[in-house]
């Protein structure tokens, strides 16, 4: 299980590596090599121009205070080359580091997208603690972390060539300058590591906190009219104000050692100014070095030391990027989890060509009363099934048990390829998009004409739904624009168009009359569909083969509904 422990540099590289690989395994990973390749050399050949930008200005500055007309002009014409150049090669590498970034966070955020909708992993892992916010992570985290981790490296890949190219230069005007450089910044990055190291926990922190709070006022949005019907703003005023005061609270340690840190980088990235020129002034005056060597200095001591410094100047970006690694990292990992769990129950429970239930008791949620009571039995293909209990609990807790998504169970479920099963719950649900497309399964949509939808929905009573919203192709948010009857009625049409081999029906009797279920219970027998019917009310069993009724405490009884038929 993911959790907020603290992470150390080595578990957030080989996080960071392990990410990078699966980008360039990817379809995208040639052009992100390519790409990648690009931007190196385009950091080398800016770090060159660099290094003979920072000749060409010491010979320009000497060039003013030796009063030397000629050789200014010459200079000027060199430095304006040198800039020229410089900002094409600038241009060009902002361009190829942008494509990058969207390259590799259009692959990265689809990966995890596929991996969250795959055996049914975003119902596993939504409100797991550790990986709150899931699709904050994909979109936001995704973000952030793409673009930074390919600055980071492009800063620090800058940083080495820039130390490589410089030292030479500052070594050669005065060791000592060197060495001061080194040590002034290695006594910088330790002093801000100590000064800083709460940050990637507060950090982490913050980021679920800000996204917490989002998802709240996305639910009142979601959920406006409710919450005025049932009057609930007093509960959400209270929720939104206790989350925002422990927003508000982590900010507010974030601001203090923001603080601390801010101060320290300060005075030392102000001191970087003065230092060289305490050191080689001195030389200038007792006449030993030319008045432009001070600012090739000046300028190669301060490259220098940006180049051995970024932990320094980049620290507070580096905890909040190894805060967003950390929660990618804890998503990625509770999705592959979750994904063999799927995959590992699919494959011994979805393999037979009948639903079986062996010894297989159901308990409520918090699992202080019992359900089911050691159910077995089996339903076979082409069989009709109607299942009562009085409790409503017990018959939305079975339902969600035979598709899969409870856990508050013993035994053992057996069942079909997922292919072969379908489940319509009593409110079902409707995604966007265009009404043929919504009716129509993807796979089949050059198989089944508009005459047989409008075939379909006429048989169901919806013939009004296309006048209404003007013809097959309307683009809606269907499961607003839709009663219940009407969203109840277009799944079933679906159904008859995938034709599964078994469906399970949670209480239709909440969105169809008792003479629309038996219609439907003819209709998919004579298609050859095993039906069960999950009763809301009082059903009448004459469509039907078999009774399952759940009593008390669990208990159960099981009854055939023809003479010829036995217990199973």
């Amino acid at each position: 299980m993911p959790s907020k422990s603290k992470s150390n540099p080595s578990q957030n590289w080989l996080r960071l590596s392990n990410i990078i690989r699966q980008l360039i395994q990817s379809k995208q990973g040639p052009t992100a090599i390519r790409y990648g390749i690009t931007l190196v050399i385009l950091v080398i050949l800016f770090n060159a121009f660099n290094v003979i930008n920072s000749y060409v200005g010491r010979d320009f500055i000497s060039s003013i205070e030796q009063k030397n007309t000629n050789a200014f002009y010459t200079n000027a014409l060199l430095y304006a080359f040198v800039f020229i150049i410089s900002s094409a090669i600038g241009s060009v590498y902002r361009y190829a580091e942008e494509r990058l970034g969207i390259l590799w966070r259009e692959q990265l955020t689809w990966r995890l997208t596929e991996n969250y909708l795959t055996e049914r992993t975003y119902h596993q892992i939504i409100g797991k603690p550790g990986i709150e916010n899931p699709d904050q992570r994909i979109t936001d985290d995704v973000k952030a972390f793409t673009t930074t981790t390919i600055s980071f490296t492009l800063l620090f890949i800058g940083g080495v060539f820039s130390a490589i190219s410089f030292s030479g230069v500052l070594w050669s005007i005065n060791p000592i300058l060197f060495l001061v450089a080194v040590a002034y910044a290695v006594a910088g990055t330790i002093s801000t590591i100590f000064l800083g190291k709460s940050l990637i926990r507060i950090n982490y922190d913050q980021l679920d906190m800000e996204a917490s709070y989002r998802a709240d006022l996305l639910h009142i949005r979601q959920h406006a009219e409710s919450i005025a019907v049932t009057h609930r703003e007093a509960r959400m005023s209270v929720r939104l104000k206790s989350r925002l005061r422990k927003l508000v609270n982590n900010f507010r340690k974030l601001i203090s050692v923001n603080l601390r840190l801010s101060l320290f980088t300060n005075s030392y990235n102000y001191f970087i100014q003065i230092i060289p020129m305490l050191i080689i002034a001195p030389s200038y005056m007792r006449g030993e070095i030319e008045f432009g060597v001070i600012t090739q200095a000046a300028l190669a001591f301060t490259t220098l030391l940006n180049a051995f410094s970024l932990i320094v100047t980049q620290f507070q970006s580096i905890s909040a990027f190894s805060a967003v690694v950390k929660r990618l990292h804890s998503l990625d990992t509770a999705m592959l989890h979750a994904e063999t769990e799927s995959k590992t129950v699919r494959e011994s429970n979805y393999t037979t060509d009948e639903i079986g239930f062996e010894n297989f008791t159901l308990y409520s949620n918090d699992k202080s009363k019992l359900l089911v009571d050691n159910l077995q039995l089996k339903i076979h293909r082409k069989e009709r099934w109607l299942i009562t209990s009085l409790d409503e609990t017990v018959k939305l807790s079975l339902f969600r048990s035979i598709v899969g998504i409870s856990n508050h169970s013993e035994g053992r479920i057996t069942k079909p390829n997922w292919e072969e099963i379908l489940f319509l719950p009593e409110q079902p649900y409707l995604p966007p998009g265009r009404l043929r497309n919504i009716i129509v399964p993807a796979y089949l949509n050059l198989e089944v004409s508009d005459a047989e939808v409008l075939k379909e929905l006429k048989y169901m009573g919806l013939e009004s739904l296309v006048r209404r919203f003007g013809g097959l192709r309307a683009l809606k948010e269907w499961d607003e624009e839709l009663s219940l009857a009407e969203k109840y009625k277009i799944a079933v049409i679906r159904i008859l168009f995938v034709k599964p081999k078994f469906l399970i029906l949670d209480r239709p009797g909440s969105s169809l009359g008792k003479f629309e279920i038996s219609k439907l219970i003819k209709l998919f027998h004579r298609l050859g569909v095993t039906t069960v019917v999950i009763a809301k009310d009082e059903e009448t069993v004459l469509e039907y083969d078999y009774h399952l009724n759940i009593s008390h405490f669990g208990k159960w009884t099981l009854s055939p509904l023809h003479p010829t038929q036995t217990n199973l």
